[in-house]
């Protein structure tokens, strides 16, 4: 993909170009995604993330032990093999297990011998978990109550509207053995001036909504609706360590 500002270079990189290709700008850090890309192929079994909508799953999920269960059963292991490596009784280990299956969040991978007994090998139904904002039921945020669009508040329930439904479009999409295609553009820029942040603000407003009229058609019989989301916040400030003399 090439449009005169955007020339990708790799994976995870890009290379910003003025128009006319000339000018490449360096410095400019971009994670770029797009469908052919890295748009991933999603596996039924494990999920690089799994977005966790029922409460009673967050709460199994947050409890220390669970959590740091769910960390080490990125790869099978038994109950034994657990107890051993975290210095936790085989019972209390199992008492875990067993609960966290209950919620979908482990899974059998494989079963073997062990001893005269079958001993389950254990792996976690994701590489890494976020909740989102509906398991907090009706004071979870909500875009429809927030009506200042410049406000961080509004930017927040927008952030968790997103984490819900691309949740559950990654589930529904793994369940049917799909893919999902999706777009992200992260990046970062200083600016000179108050004034240079609302200019770019403006132009880039002008910009979305004369790419929206262009290819919006409400009248397409095979089209499907997108929601396209731009945000736009200060880094957090990290704090300056101060070198051992």
């Amino acid at each position: 993909m090439s449009n005169g500002l955007l020339r990708p270079v790799g994976v995870g990189r890009v290379q910003k170009v003025a128009a006319g290709g000339r000018f490449p700008v360096e410095k400019t850090r971009l994670k770029f995604s797009l469908d052919k890309i890295i748009c991933q192929w999603l596996h039924a079994a494990v999920l690089d993330v799994e977005v966790i909508e029922n409460p009673a799953a967050a709460v199994a999920a947050l409890d220390p032990i669970r959590s740091r269960l769910l960390s080490e059963l990125s790869e099978p292991a038994s109950a034994a093999t657990l107890a051993s490596r975290l210095g936790i009784g085989r019972q209390k280990i199992n008492y875990h297990l067993r609960t966290l299956e209950s919620h979908g969040l482990v899974r059998v991978a494989d079963t073997r011998l062990w001893g005269g007994l079958t001993e389950r090998r254990m792996v976690a139904s994701a590489s890494s978990y976020v909740v989102s904002p509906g398991a907090l039921g009706a004071v979870s945020a909500d875009v429809g109550k927030r009506h200042d669009r410049l406000s961080a508040s509004y930017l927040i329930s927008l952030g968790a509207r997103v984490v819900h439904e691309v949740g559950d479009l990654v589930r529904r999409a793994a369940e049917s053995g799909l893919r999902l295609a999706t777009l992200s553009i992260d990046t970062e820029i200083r600016f000179r001036s108050a004034a240079d942040r609302a200019a770019f603000s403006r132009e880039l407003t002008e910009a979305v909504a004369s790419l929206v009229e262009r290819y919006h058609d409400d009248s397409a019989p095979d089209g499907r609706p997108h929601r396209v989301v731009i945000l736009a916040h200060p880094l957090p400030q990290i704090p300056e360590t101060k070198e051992a003399v």
